[in-house]
């Protein structure tokens, strides 16, 4: 049994891998290995390395969450009157099935008044509900008892205390409603988990017998209930590696546990700790100590290779830093030939405008580039509006038509080369200003404006239109996914059209049909006899706000050679190093700061965490501080060369920018000088 522990790059999940290689090679059978990660991302390695291996078929990588549901499949009806629930078999929720069902009953409370003092938007009241649903399923806490933190944690106005009490009856009638229709969201599947599964003698004999070696990797990112079962299993194992990565745990506001998952190391025989990194140079290991004596206050002699690690400039405004990011992105690929999957493109938060400024300026200047924002709305998306616009103009049930400016977006998003000058003009012309329910015909258009749009849009426009008059037909015969795979298939990827080429827009429109069909199979598993009122349901709920659920092909871009942009989180939960950090907008206060959610709580729904104890602003502050010290180190560690440092005296919205990690680069500095 052993614990391995340091920090990122020093070759843990490598030595991991090769742990699980003897294994295999010395006659183990592949269904008798348990790999757990927290995040399906994180078993990425160990699954590619698996495809190379031979006879290596039934090794299971997988996360708590999808063992659960992976047992409560085969084992439902041993375990289904017992827990009060039918014996036919269940409906797995996904997130955005979760979602739809919990709105019915939030919004009884939004009508009755009982959320009227906190101001939320519906979509963000519904997910933050169902956030603390899965904050009590993975602390193995009542819902009384999540009641009962907030309102002892909260030290405003009392009437918090009431929307604490709403949620509580909200949540207790949504889970009513799921146990007599048989439907299971996250929190349910890890409470029937841990109560029947793990309790129930016959199952828990076959959990036992099967896993008899664990590879449990990034044990600091996992939730209570993970750990939790590695204890639960531990008894029955002949062999067990647990790693633990230094100065990690992002996954905070996910639930994660790094200080109970360190104390893990006391059931291990043997306690190993790598030290050496392979990824960073010596400039930036001096950066990672100076950044840590920036943090404890302890005044040590710096090294001169401290500032080799890292460049910066100062910008009055914010267009200017994103230019000079651009230009640096730029030379390092034309001039130096530095491999654009080899750059990665850092924010605390990815907004459109600052994704679409960088996205646009490279990919003019023929460099590829990808992004990934998981916990940004599928209705922001550029691609995703206007199939959504699409299915809505289709679709005969709809009660009003697409706005102008969504059919405009949506014309644009799809004909390759139709700029948004033209896009507007032609919708103009063949839509109105109010919308219409037919399409005007290019064939009809003035010869002049024919010239101006060009012939060549114009019969990629009658192409597209054609199609989906053709559509109207169908509408009531076909689920919404049919629908948007057969635009995908048959229009939108061809040769002319607008994701032809367009990878992170085919990955969306891809995560959009995914989400359709995730919709229907939960909602309508048996089908229905008019599929319309299904198309505007599911329209709806999009266009609301709905989060889209874990997509995989989302996470697996970094085997495209492209630069990456992303939010420093979604980063991180990568663990891929790169040769070249930008670092955008150094001056926010984004950076470490957590957000605001009336409804939730990550620290105060932890098992740590005192009952009534009141959060206090300096527990904000040192809470922020600690995490954006994990922040800092967690990028330097997963960086070979340098990092550039992007700072607007000016933010976005025209207002001086002095955060905390500008403060921690000017400590740096002056204590280099010093």
């Amino acid at each position: 049994m052993r614990f391995l522990e340091g920090p990122a790059g020093t070759g843990k999940t490598t030595t991991a891998i090769t742990h699980l290689s003897h294994l295999l090679m010395n006659g183990e059978r592949p269904q008798s290995i348990l790999v757990l990660v927290p995040q399906r991302t994180l078993g990425r390695p160990y699954q590619l390395a698996l495809n190379q291996q031979p006879n290596a078929a039934g090794v299971d990588v997988v996360t708590i969450g999808g063992l659960a549901r992976r047992s409560l499949e085969r084992f439902w009806p041993l375990i289904a009157e017992q827990a009060g629930y039918p014996r036919s078999e269940p409906t797995f929720l996904t997130i955005e099935t979760a979602q739809y069902h919990m709105a019915q009953f939030i919004d009884t409370a939004i009508q009755t008044g009982r959320f009227d003092s906190v101001s939320v938007p519906r979509a963000r009241l519904i997910a933050q509900t169902l956030d603390n649903l899965s904050k009590a399923a993975i602390n193995n806490f009542s819902l009384a008892e999540v009641t009962e933190r907030l309102t002892g944690a909260w030290s405003g106005h009392s009437s918090r205390h009431m929307v604490y009490e709403t949620w509580q009856t909200t949540v207790e009638q949504f889970r009513a409603y799921c146990q007599e229709h048989n439907l299971l969201d996250f929190s349910i599947q890890i409470e029937l988990f841990t109560q029947h599964i793990l309790n129930d003698p016959q199952i828990a004999a076959h959990l036992r017998d099967t896993y008899q070696h664990l590879i449990a990797d990034n044990i600091e990112e996992n939730n209570p209930i993970a750990l939790d079962f590695i204890h639960w299993l531990w008894p029955s194992l002949d062999s067990a590696l647990l790693i633990y990565d230094s100065d990690a745990g992002y996954r905070i506001f996910l639930g994660a546990e790094p200080e109970a998952a360190y104390s893990l190391q006391t059931l291990c025989d043997e306690h190993e700790a790598l030290t050496t990194s392979r990824v960073q140079s010596p400039a930036l290991q001096n950066l990672e100590q100076a950044i840590t004596n920036a943090f404890t206050n302890e005044p040590q002699a710096q090294s001169s290779l401290v500032q080799e690690a890292f460049t910066f400039t100062f910008h009055s405004f914010y267009p200017q830093m994103l230019d000079w990011v651009c230009e640096q992105v730029i030379d390092l690929v034309e001039r130096q030939n530095v491999e654009p999957r080899e750059i990665v493109l850092i924010a605390p938060f990815l907004n459109d405008s600052l994704r679409f400024s960088i996205m646009n300026t490279l990919e003019n200047a023929g460099i590829p580039i990808i992004s990934h924002r998981p916990s940004r709305a599928i209705r922001e998306e550029p691609i995703a509006r206007a199939l959504l616009t699409l299915m809505q103009w289709v679709n005969p049930v709809e009660p009003s038509l697409p706005p102008a400016a969504d059919m405009a977006n949506a014309l644009e998003q799809l004909i390759d080369g139709l700029d948004p000058i033209r896009a507007r003009i032609l919708t103009e012309i063949v839509y109105g200003s109010a919308g219409r329910r037919e399409l005007g015909s290019f064939d009809d258009i003035n010869p002049k404006m024919q010239s101006r749009i060009t012939y060549i849009c114009g019969e990629r426009y009658e192409q597209l239109r054609q199609w989906l008059i053709d559509m109207r037909t169908t509408v009531s015969e076909i689920p919404p996914d049919h629908f948007l795979r057969s635009l995908f298939g048959d229009i939108a990827s061809q040769v002319g059209f607008g994701l032809h080429r367009q990878m992170d827009s085919g990955t969306v429109a891809a995560q959009l049909i995914d989400s359709a069909f995730d919709f229907r199979t939960s909602l309508y598993p048996e089908g229905t006899d008019d599929w319309a009122p299904v198309w505007r349901d599911y329209r709806e709920l999009v266009s609301e706000g709905l989060l889209a659920a874990f997509h995989p092909l989302s996470w697996q871009k970094e085997e495209t050679n492209a630069v990456f942009i992303a939010p420093a989180y979604t980063y991180l939960m990568r663990n891929r190093p790169v040769e070249y950090q930008f670092w955008l907008d150094v001056g926010s206060q984004a950076w470490g700061e957590r957000l605001e959610q009336p409804l939730t709580h990550p620290y105060v729904l932890r098992r740590d965490y005192p009952l009534h104890r009141v959060w206090t602003d300096e527990d904000e502050q040192q809470s922020n501080w600690a995490t954006l010290y994990k922040l800092m180190v967690g990028l330097v560690r997963r960086c070979r060369k340098q990092i550039y440092l992007a700072i607007a005296d000016l933010g976005e919205q025209g207002f001086e920018q002095r955060g905390p990690l500008l403060h921690v680069f000017q400590q740096i500095l002056q204590q280099d000088e010093a």
